[in-house]
């Protein structure tokens, strides 16, 4: 059990945590949540002892390993993606030398009564089953398997880690961090960097990790799908449920409404006394209750309503210019990096009002089209804009697009024009950037403010083709909703790229997947979607089980083909063995009475008797010869039983 005790941290002067506590068990799956800037990451850092709290302590017990990924991490490796992701078990390869080491020295020595022999082998017997129990054994087959859930490709483990980009380079990261399976597993914003299929992946293997884990993630199906408590750190306190992300929304709401109804009675009850003492204040005969209830007063705990951080922003898309039919089509549209081919030959038309989005594996081309169309790469083949199409994009690098140098007031007031130079302030202050941040330069800015000043930048013009690709990166729940909202309203046509199933799920009537280098359209929203693909899945299960039925009934008939070949040649071995004992038993009787004969002929008087007695005579031959016949067909059978056994 892991220990955060009256931890208190401020910066500028207001508490980011002012006296929070709270316990962390063994097996927890903890979601932290809160608004942009609440001290979601402040909090990870100091369990992580990264940062040290103004007041208050975390203990780690003894022996237990804490694990960290934060949303950003930069990494100069020049080596394999592979061979970085084995750094994850770096204590595994120190252990196997000194394994190596104290086996040699073991095998060299023969004092095997002595102290230090003994001493010996028990460092290693401890360092095997240290070696054992964090995997040392199957860190190879560990590697690929965590590496291939999280959407890389087998012929990718030799390339360089500094061939991909950040996104699987953090990828990279989170493998390392799971493959070293620290005791408390602390993941920053992890889905950031993944598609829905590297998520749904995460999502099951922290289902079954072995220790705890603490999530900060805007992701609301992610964290309903892995947590089983719920943290939320708001004005510097922190509201502490056992319970997945919406069920926690629904009993905090539940939880203000009874405070709200204890406070109303409350406020009820008081104003009843306060009537009571005004009326009888001055009456002597009333004294002792008026008295009693001013006591009552003075020792009642008054009923609070916790408080909420209310701030949001506020979005509404201008009304779309009309446009014509068809907003965009492709004929034989393709485009290469070099050699490697990412779209080859799409075939697609996206109309009026429609609301597509792109989803599949990172690396298949989503950004690549999404840029295409709005005209920031070129490509091969035919894309046709439509009649009167003004494009709005944001692009999912947009925060790294601004200039850093600028304030935040320049930010928006170079980029306006006409009646919206006058309300760059009110724009902006509907964006939470108040009085005193708009001449904060943006390079100091969090990512979430980057993400919302970004988003105010779209507003400066009508547009009636929206490309949005991650535009919920660095958004926290409030801010993801209000977006959802605002586009749901939008009157233009839509293409997101996204790989946050809550946010996508009924806000779109299209989806593109793409895969192998081309799309393929679905329609309905990303839940319908996956609904279709585990059904595609489930049929190509069944073929592959009719398959396996195939394969197991011809196993099966060439099985029993077998037993009756089997069966056939018992049934003709059983019956050679039985000619060849019933051959040997007359044989034998044979043998018998012509071992009489020999005995009577033996004897002299009863030679003479036998020689002279043609009957006898003919039948001693007779016996004799029958013998032998009887001794060649016992070799005949017995040649075929062997012939036969050895087939």
């Amino acid at each position: 059990m892991y220990s955060v005790s009256n931890l208190s941290v401020h910066f500028t002067g207001n508490y980011v945590f002012d006296d929070v506590s709270f316990l962390i068990n063994e097996r927890d799956r903890i979601g932290l949540v809160g608004r942009n800037g609440a001290g979601k990451t402040t909090l990870m850092r100091i369990i992580v002892k990264e940062m040290e709290p103004e007041k208050g302590i975390v203990v780690i017990p003894n022996g237990k390993t804490t694990g960290y990924l934060p949303q950003e991490l930069e990494t100069n490796s020049q080596v394999s993606v592979f061979a970085e992701a084995l750094t994850a078990f770096n204590e595994a390869l120190q252990l196997e030398a000194t394994i190596q080491q104290i086996t040699e020295e073991i095998s060299s020595r023969t004092d095997y009564e002595t102290q230090a022999y003994i001493t010996l082998l028990n460092r290693l017997n401890d360092a095997n089953e240290r070696f054992h129990f964090i995997g040392g054994q199957t860190r190879e087959a560990d590697s690929e398997k965590v590496l291939l859930g999280l959407g890389f490709k087998k012929e990718d483990f030799d390339r360089s880690l500094k061939e991909f980009s950040r996104g699987w380079q953090m990828r990279v990261e989170l493998a390392k961090i799971l493959l070293q399976k620290p005791d408390l597993l602390l993941l920053d914003e992890p889905t950031n960097h993944l598609d829905i299929e590297s998520i749904q992946w995460l999502e099951e293997f922290l289902k079954d990790y072995p220790g705890a884990v603490i999530l900060v993630s805007h992701d609301r199906a992610f964290l309903d799908a892995v947590t089983n408590r719920t943290i939320e750190i708001s004005l510097g306190k922190i509201y502490d449920f056992t319970a997945s992300y919406s069920d926690y929304v629904e009993m905090r709401e539940q939880q203000r409404e009874l405070q709200l109804a204890a406070m109303t009675n409350q406020q009820r009850e008081i104003a009843q006394i306060e009537r009571f003492i005004e009326r009888f204040r001055y009456k002597s005969t009333k004294a002792r209750q008026v008295q009693s209830r001013i006591k009552m007063l003075e020792k009642l705990e008054l009923v609070e309503i916790e408080q909420t951080d209310s701030s949001a922003i506020r979005l509404r898309f201008p009304p779309a210019p009309r446009s014509g039919k068809v907003v965009v089509e492709a004929i034989d549209l393709s485009k290469a990096y070099g050699n490697k081919q990412v779209l080859k030959n799409l075939n697609f038309a996206v109309l009026r009002n429609d609301f597509v989005a792109f989803v599949g594996r990172n690396g298949e081309g989503k950004t690549t089209l999404s840029k295409i169309i709005a005209g920031v790469l070129d490509h091969t083949g035919s894309l046709n804009i439509g009649y009167n199409t003004h494009i709005g994009y944001y692009a999912q690098n947009q925060t790294e697009l601004l200039d850093g140098d600028k304030t935040v007031f320049q930010t928006i007031d170079d980029v306006a024009v006409g009646d919206m130079r006058p309300k760059v302030r009110e724009l902006l202050g509907s964006f939470l950037f108040g009085t005193d941040d708009i001449d904060k330069k943006v390079k100091v800015l969090s990512g979430g403010e980057k993400a919302r000043l970004a988003l105010a930048r779209l507003l400066l013009k009508p547009v009636n083709l929206l490309i949005l690709d991650e535009p919920t990166n660095h958004l926290d729940m409030i801010s993801k909703d209000i977006l959802k909202t605002a586009l749901m309203q939008y009157t233009g046509t839509l293409i997101i790229v996204s790989h946050d199933r809550d946010f996508l799920q009924g806000l779109t009537n299209k989806v593109f997947e793409f895969k192998n280098n081309n799309i393929r359209e679905y329609l309905g929203d990303v839940y319908d979607f996956l609904q279709t693909r585990k059904i595609e899945s489930l049929r190509s299960l069944e073929q592959s089980q009719t398959s396996r039925v195939q394969a197991s009934k011809s196993q099966i008939s060439e099985s029993k083909q077998q037993w009756e070949e089997r069966k056939n040649k018992e049934k003709v071995l059983r019956k050679l063995r039985n000619q060849i004992e019933k051959l040997e038993d007359e044989i034998a009787v044979m043998e018998a009475e012509l071992a009489k004969m020999d005995e009577m002929l033996a004897d002299p008087l009863r030679y003479k008797e036998i020689l002279n007695n043609a009957e006898t005579y003919q039948q001693y031959n007779e016996i004799k010869t029958g013998i032998e016949k009887q001794m060649s067909r016992w070799e005949e059978l017995h040649n075929e039983y062997e012939k036969e056994a050895a087939e």
